[in-house]
């Protein structure tokens, strides 16, 4: 039976609870345990498919097509676990559910409640699909004290009773600031946390100290004293260097030897962690350096393109290359007069990554015309394909009006909206005026990929899956035309109905794609598609 770990935070958001439950994930498995991780999050959207990437950072796709925080997206590059639809759940889609079953009937005219009928559903996502696992660590979302995670704290206390002491652990992430007038580390806000946590019938087990100066052995023992647990079960995290020195540094502090000692669990042999230091050799000792600028449309907030930024991270870990990142923001090319140049000819590489709507589109329309006049390196994902299509058509293709219909009507649709495809269900329809949620084309689909293509031999294989989550697509009519501009369909649906990859033969590096790479990609098993393209970013640096 899976033992369950519960990961709650207090004093501020933003600790870093997903990366510590990711960490400690690894450590784990890295002692030979199996393992899965889950995040549960308090607010009402059902997924945050439909929130802006300025409010909640980017959506991360999961293979069967579920729209999840992008915690998940941590969980799997730490682990290499496939995250699943029921790896995250919502207030909002729990209420859902139980709203839905009410108006059926399904509750026999009982009075519907929090408890028990939300905390029953919360547990029931806990607890489902948990055979053959060693572990199963359960992120709760927010801060301890919100009033929208009181009921899965009240549903973590009941599990504790539930599956009893010995299959349970909590985990409390907390912060121990540093007040420099006063030039110390203070405990109070730790205490507070803990305090409210345990007024609700929780008992934290370990807590994870997050702190900017190291903790002296007295305040250790302080908020141990204070809080109820054990000295050593007060585990200093220092801000790291990069979020791949973390499992390394919580092993450093038996994080992990503690939470198994919570268990009852004695640790055998040290874990297997050759893989964390191969990575973190890699990372402080390259042998080159290159710079790649993504013109986005959500450069203001990094998180909106967290897997981007790691997917780069990793193609240079594979060519073992510093890969420094421009944000530049689309807009600054949207006018005619921009000095497009002048801002891109530093780049090694450019990048068009995925966006929705028209805002930014023309500026990124010219920053692939300057990769592909000047023969720099060209990356275009999801919208960055679509882009690198009409671009083609516009300046290649004689068609000086190509645009796509995301945009507005336009008599030259190179890209339009998909209204059917065929999936591992049957043929899905939408149609243009229906809901936005959960209605785009969403998950991993297979494609093939012509034999001769660059893109084959990046991959080693004619045959591959992808994740993708759109709306739009490149109008195959077009196919001719643009193929005879130089632009190449070198990866197709198995139908022949829906392009896949885009690619120029006769450019050094230039390839759209119109799936999202970036969320299979790992440290330790870098996507094919950026070590390639990081190598090649690499050869114009020689060039530069």
């Amino acid at each position: 039976m899976a033992r369950f770990i519960f990961i709650t935070g207090g004093v501020v958001s933003s600790l870093g609870k997903g990366l510590m439950a990711a960490s400690l994930a690894a450590l784990l498995q890295a002692r030979g345990f199996k393992v899965r991780i889950r995040k549960f999050d308090p607010y009402l959207n059902v997924d945050p498919g439909t929130m802006s990437p300025y409010q909640h950072g980017e959506v991360y796709v999961t293979d069967d097509g579920a729209e999840t925080d992008l915690d998940l997206g941590h969980y799997e590059r730490f682990t290499g676990v496939s995250a699943r639809q029921t790896d995250n759940v919502t207030s909002g889609r729990i209420y859902q559910q139980i709203i839905t079953r009410e108006r059926r009937g399904d509750y026999l005219g009982a009075t519907v409640q929090v408890i028990p009928h939300v905390t029953d559903a919360i547990k029931q996502f806990a607890l489902a699909e948990t055979d053959g696992l060693d572990f199963v660590l359960c992120e709760i979302g927010g801060t301890v004290g919100d009033i929208e995670s009181l009921p899965f704290i009240e549903a973590i206390r009941q599990l504790r009773n539930d599956l009893g002491r010995d299959q349970t652990v909590f985990v409390h992430v907390t912060l121990v600031p540093f007040i420099a007038a006063a030039g110390e580390l203070k405990t109070k806000p730790t205490q507070h946390s803990v305090k409210e946590l345990t007024s609700l019938g929780v008992q934290p087990d370990v807590l994870v100290c997050r702190c900017e100066h190291p903790l002296p052995e007295a305040e250790r023992a302080k908020i141990a004293a204070f809080c109820n647990v054990r000295k050593e079960a007060v585990i200093p995290a220092l801000d790291a260097k990069s979020i791949y020195e973390v499992p390394l540094q919580y092993h450093g502090e038996g994080l992990d030897f503690e939470v198994l000692r919570a268990f009852g669990i004695t640790p055998g042999l040290a874990p297997d962690l050759r893989r964390w230091h191969d990575i973190v050799d890699r990372l402080h000792n390259p042998e080159g350096e290159v710079t790649i600028g993504v013109v986005g449309k959500y450069v203001g907030l990094p998180d909106a393109y967290k897997s981007l930024n790691e997917a780069l991270i990793h193609g240079g870990l594979a060519n073992r290359v510093k890969v420094n990142i421009q944000w530049i923001d689309a807009e600054l090319f949207d006018a005619p007069d921009s000095d497009v140049a002048a801002k891109l000819e530093p780049l090694h590489a450019i990048l068009v990554p995925g966006a929705f709507g028209e805002r930014g589109a023309e500026g990124k329309i010219q920053a692939i015309r300057f990769a592909r006049e000047r023969n720099v390196p060209f990356f275009g994902i999801c919208f960055g394909m679509q882009m690198a299509c009409v671009e083609g058509m516009r300046n290649l293709g004689g068609v000086p009006d190509a645009s796509s219909t995301e945009f507005g009507p336009t008599q030259q649709p190179v890209v339009g909206i998909i209204e059917e495809w065929m999936s591992a269900e049957g043929i899905q329809k939408r149609e243009a005026g229906g809901d936005l949620g959960g209605t785009m084309r969403l998950g991993a689909y297979p494609a093939k990929l012509a034999g001769n293509s660059h893109v084959a031999a990046f991959y080693g294989s004619t045959s591959i899956s992808e994740r993708h989550r759109h709306r739009y697509e490149v109008n195959v009519a077009y196919r001719d035309a643009l193929e005879e501009g130089g632009l190449v369909f070198s990866g197709m649906s198995p139908d022949d109905l829906l392009p896949e990859i885009v690619e120029r033969p006769d450019h050094p590096w230039f390839v759209g794609v119109q799936f999202h790479p970036e969320l299979k990609s790992k440290p330790f098993d870098p996507h094919p598609l950026f070590a390639s393209f990081i190598e090649a970013a690499l050869r114009q640096s020689r060039l530069v």
